[in-house]
């Protein structure tokens, strides 16, 4: 069995942080799990309990473990690395193996105000298709959509119904656009009680805001915005050093 290392320069609560990971990569602590209580991981390790907290802190915050009050702490489910490439949210699902899911929340054509004219590259006033959408996969909530398409590229696109459908999917098939190019913003921010309640997050949980313009042949065809749970989805991108 492991053990924590006293004459070590290694703080004690990363080496117990350390032999918890080993636990829950090695499947020994299997997703959903309980861990062993604080007062367990003391006797167990020979640690305070003040050192204890700290180590299952950590891995609280980095999404390894969660709490449940009155209950204990278990494994979580590993987050989902966010897609930076130009595909949709159902391809997305599908590639990891998931069952992608979708629930409309609101469509309506709408009078492109100023700012959303520019981000669309068209004037002010042109009718603009807003399509809310509340994304899951294998039943889970996990994002809302809210995709923003000028309706003379898609004239007809409110009689679809986008509840087993990827958008970008019927916007090749039946208008010819496919997204080749984009831009892509993303920010962090807190959760609004409306938006927290469908992605079922506690008041003032923690999310990622997207901001996407995607492209066919040079013509901005969708701007995105989408909110997703911080709490089950990571940020990951190869680095590398030119010379």
């Amino acid at each position: 069995m492991a053990h924590i290392d006293p004459d070590s320069p290694v703080p004690k609560y990363f080496q117990l942080r350390e032999i918890l990971l080993d636990l829950i990569d090695s499947d020994e602590l299997s997703i959903g799990a309980a861990i062993p209580s604080e007062r367990e991981l003391c006797q167990r390790f020979g640690l305070s309990r003040m050192t204890v907290r700290q180590a299952v802190d950590h891995l609280v915050s980095e999404g390894r473990l969660h709490r449940v009050p009155g209950k204990g702490t278990f494994v979580a489910r590993p987050k989902i690395e966010l897609a930076l490439q130009l595909t949709s949210f159902t391809e997305d699902m599908r590639a990891r193996g998931m069952i992608p899911g979708s629930r409309d929340l609101d469509r309506r054509i709408v009078r492109a105000s100023a700012h959303l004219a520019k981000e669309l590259g068209i004037p002010p006033g042109e009718e603009v298709h807003f399509i809310e959408r509340l994304r899951t996969a294998d039943g889970e909530p996990l994002s809302i959509e809210r995709a923003h398409i000028p309706v003379k590229l898609a004239p007809d696109l409110a009689s679809f119904d986008l509840s087993e459908k990827s958008l970008y999917e019927l916007l090749e098939t039946r208008y010819s656009l496919v997204m080749d190019a984009g831009e892509l913003t993303i920010d962090g921010g807190i959760a609004d009680p409306s938006d927290a309640d469908l992605l079922k997050l506690p008041r003032g949980g923690a999310v990622l805001l997207l901001q996407r313009r995607s492209f066919s042949g040079g013509v901005c065809a969708e701007l995105g915005v989408s909110t997703y749970r911080a709490d089950r989805y990571q940020l990951r991108t190869v680095l590398d050093r030119r010379g």
